[in-house]
């Protein structure tokens, strides 16, 4: 089996071939992070304790944490699942991982130095490898300087050199900082301000004016409905008044 250790202090790792199975019983029945002592490995693994985070079968079939068996099952997963890139938006696939257990049947295991022991391993914790990128965003830069508010972060980010062409300069490539606070996003973030207050009272006016003209149409409606009422009384006076008049002549016949 094979054991890819990982030493985040420095940045490396290494991978190393174990034949005698008595060296690797320690990991066995062991489940993904659970931390292990190295002693059993070699004399200079003396005190090192280390955890595990994952692995493959001899196939090629990923360790899943949640998965409590040594075995191998079939899983429908979908977006945010190890173990598992989904091609399409909403897709679900079927896939076959390992269980989280550790048993014989791995051909790589890998491992993460927690604890760091008496000695030095040869190309693990004797070299130092410097990451790649530096931070991106403004107060990450700041924290990692020590910086305050009013220092200028620009001067501080960290420069990738590019490759040097004949007879050119050299030339380095920055990160763009990210919520980096200038004058021009303040100025921005005013003018942001400035357009929601003039659509906040644009609003109040139309609503003042909405209501004005709802109500001098409502008052419209409550006079005329008050002629109609009016009308429609004196119309049914005039009728009683003729019907009662008709009525005596209609007698004397």
């Amino acid at each position: 089996m094979k054991l890819n250790i990982a030493y985040p202090a420095t940045g490396a790792q290494k991978l190393i071939e174990v034949v005698d199975d008595h060296k690797l019983r320690m990991f066995y029945e062991k489940r993904m992070g659970a931390e292990v002592e190295a002693d059993l490995l070699g004399d200079e693994w003396k005190g090192y304790v280390v955890r595990i985070t994952g692995g493959n079968d001899k196939q090629g079939f990923p360790m899943k944490q949640g998965v409590l068996t040594n075995g191998r099952v079939r899983l429908l997963l979908s977006k945010g699942h190890s173990c598992y890139r989904p091609r399409r938006d909403g897709e679900r696939k079927r896939k076959s991982v390992r269980g989280c257990i550790v048993d014989a049947n791995l051909s790589v295991l890998s491992l993460v130095v927690v604890r760091k022991g008496e000695q030095e391993i040869p190309g693990l914790t004797d070299k130092s490898i410097p990451r790649r990128l530096g931070p991106k965003r403004a107060s990450k830069i700041r924290k990692l300087f020590n910086l305050t508010n009013k220092d200028d972060v620009r001067q501080y980010v960290i420069k990738r050199p590019l490759p040097q062409k004949e007879g050119k300069k050299q030339r380095f490539k920055a990160p763009k900082i990210q919520r980096l606070i200038t004058p021009l996003t303040l100025q921005r973030k005013r003018h942001i301000f400035a357009l929601k207050k003039k659509h906040c009272l644009k609003r109040k006016e139309q609503a003042a004016e909405y209501a004005k003209l709802l109500a001098q149409r409502q008052k419209e409606a409550k006079v005329r409905r008050q002629e109609e009422i009016k009308r429609r009384r004196s119309a049914s006076m005039r009728d009683s008044k003729s019907s009662a008049a008709s009525a005596p002549t209609a007698a004397r016949k």
